[in-house]
């Protein structure tokens, strides 16, 4: 972890990692389920009129967007 010294007073504050944001399905879905095939992690379902993604799941490798016909995946 660094630590990000406040040289005004004698605390250390931690700096936080800055994380990827996990990918999201957007309206253009035409549910045709390559994403969920091309998952690595399983971590793609059939919601209600399109594929979602469970974020905790998702490692954000980008199997999905690189398999989508219509480029419904993206990082949120």
């Amino acid at each position: 972890e660094m630590i990000l010294r406040d040289w005004s007073s004698d605390v250390a504050l931690p700096i936080l990692e800055v994380l990827p944001l996990a990918y999201a399905i957007s309206d253009e879905c035409i549910s045709c389920g390559a994403c969920a095939a091309g998952c690595p992690v399983n971590a793609i379902s059939e919601g209600d009129g399109k594929f979602v993604i469970d974020p905790d799941t998702c490692t954000e490798c980008g199997a999905c967007a690189e398999v989508c016909p219509v480029g419904a995946p993206a990082q949120a």
